[in-house]
């Protein structure tokens, strides 16, 4: 069994190293990051006791995450560089829009890189990772180790990396939107009389169920709506609202954004 160290405790290490745990086990798992009390919450929340050094935690892992936001990363990838250990290693950068050679560059060009776009519904184990081999050649076990790690923690694509980019807008930073729907759902629940507690939940549970539909059935998403939609009812009037106000049109662009966003972190 590999041994997986994450440099970067923060909030994507983390929903990692929970799914993580469940699939390797607690001996298999270290980690480390240059917020004390940060470790100290973390500690408390999986009980695996944290390392004071990345290089310890470079030496006691096969498979190393570097959790860190990409304006943190070059630094962090120029204090690995002077570990001697590092050759033997594999390493998984979450940080978007930055190139796999861009981390081989710094490390070296036999250091094997993955790169990998995870999203925070990990924390849940209901993440979706897609992911990206570096062109050096992995052992069977090496890539099966990868892909376990992300399926620990949810679902996973491997992917081209001219399409990584792609991913953080649609998958990535996406349940950030989905959280401001439940919000907004909620918020009208609450104005026509529901006790918040109960707007959230028949709004958190509708979003679910609908997109357990389109992934379990199949089915196109404008035909499973057109369901919804009963001649001269409610929702149709509904949609004939969200048409109006530009709702398709504001999620493209912010999702366009969002894309232009990633890829200025890879100039």
């Amino acid at each position: 069994m590999k041994k997986i160290g994450f440099i970067g405790a923060g909030n994507m290490g983390l929903a990692m190293m929970k799914g993580a745990i469940g699939y390797f086990g607690t001996e298999a798992i270290s980690y480390t990051d240059l917020n004390e009390d940060r470790l100290k919450y973390v500690c408390s929340v999986i009980g695996i006791p944290y390392l004071t050094s990345q290089k310890q935690c470079i030496s006691n892992s096969d498979i190393i995450v570097l959790a860190v936001k990409p304006q943190f990363l070059n630094a962090l990838l120029l204090e690995i560089k002077k570990d001697n250990s590092i050759k033997n290693k594999i390493f998984i950068s979450i940080a978007p829009g930055i190139k796999i050679e861009a981390v081989k560059d710094v490390l070296g060009k036999d250091v094997k890189v993955v790169r990998a776009m995870p999203n925070t519904p990990a924390m849940v184990l209901e993440g979706m990772s897609a992911i990206c081999f570096s062109k050096d050649e992995y052992t069977e076990s090496e890539k099966d180790a990868v892909f376990q790690l992300f399926n620990s923690f949810g679902e996973t694509s491997a992917l081209t990396e001219n399409q990584l980019d792609m991913v953080v807008p649609v998958s990535g930073s996406s349940p950030a939107y989905v959280y401001m729907l439940i919000e907004a759902m909620a918020d009208a629940g609450v104005m026509f009389g529901l006790p918040r507690d109960v707007a959230y939940k028949l709004a958190a549970q509708s979003v679910y169920g609908s997109a357990k539909m389109v992934l379990e059935t199949g089915e196109h998403p404008g035909a499973l709506k057109d369901a919804v939609c009963s001649p001269g009812g409610t929702t149709i009037e509904a949609v004939g609202v969200l048409e109006q106000k530009g709702f398709r049109s504001a999620v493209i662009e912010a999702m366009k954004t969002c894309y232009e966003k990633t890829k200025s972190f890879g100039k």
